[in-house]
């Protein structure tokens, strides 16, 4: 039943957009996300020390920034230079990209369909990452979070249907594949198709509460399935 839903999930897309931190790039494993969060907290409190000691009990870079705007707009736009910055940093310490990712890129592009990155993170660390393993080749459009707007942030759905019109595509052709409930609400919201990858224990379940069309454990297999005959061709937007 999950390869009938892939295969039919995939001959339904033109365009593919990917998570980056999960699907392409474990973007802390070099520099562990709760060591950034505590910077970034203690950035936030030396602004408004109630806010801060709001951040404090995170271990989530994407929350403190969230928490932010509690602080006034100066807020913001340091936490979110100070978090550029750190993910910079990261995706230099972060290791080769997650097994899978490269082929599948690859693989969406080689099958004539457009690909993008619709990620939380900011635009510079994704591209530092393709930069870094020669992956940009594999990629029409870059769509990192919105500066000093992190309520435009997944699960919003607004960065998807930035995709959309920069790939020139209906937001319904296209399919995102994320590891996070918020990448599956966003796309749902947004009126694209999603593929949960369940990279974690357990997270199977939420994905699929979130309204995931299919799960994978491994981005291989997406990979194989935008291969496949006789799905590995442009579908008519």
């Amino acid at each position: 039943m999950v390869a009938e839903n892939l295969t039919a999930t995939i001959a339904a897309t033109s365009g593919v957009l990917f998570d980056f931190d999960g699907p392409v790039c474990d973007v802390f494993a070099g520099h562990p996300a709760p060591d950034v969060a505590r910077e970034l907290a203690a950035i936030l409190a030396k602004i408004s020390t109630t806010t801060g000691e709001r951040v404090l009990e995170t271990d989530d870079p994407m929350e403190v920034l969230r928490l932010a705007p509690r602080a006034g707009e100066d807020a913001v736009r340091r936490i979110d230079e100070a978090l550029t910055a750190a993910e910079v940093s990261a995706v230099k310490a972060a290791g080769i990209p997650v097994p899978g990712a490269m082929e599948s890129l690859r693989a969406a592009q080689r099958s004539g369909r457009r690909v993008a990155i619709v990620s939380n993170n900011s635009a510079a660390c994704v591209r530092e990452f393709l930069d870094l393993h020669e992956l940009d080749q594999f990629v029409n459009q870059v769509i990192g979070r919105y500066p000093n707007r992190p309520d435009l942030m997944k699960p919003s759905p607004f960065p998807l249907g930035r995709a959309a019109k920069k790939l020139g595509l209906r937001a319904s052709t296209c399919t995102l594949i994320g590891d996070s409930t918020t990448d599956i609400e966003a796309a749902a919201r947004a009126g694209s198709m999603a593929i949960g990858f369940a990279n974690k224990p357990g997270k199977e379940v939420s994905l699929t509460k979130a309204g995931a069309r299919v799960i994978v454990t491994t981005m291989v297999t997406v990979a194989k399935a935008l291969l496949t005959p006789p799905f590995a061709y442009l579908p008519s937007r």
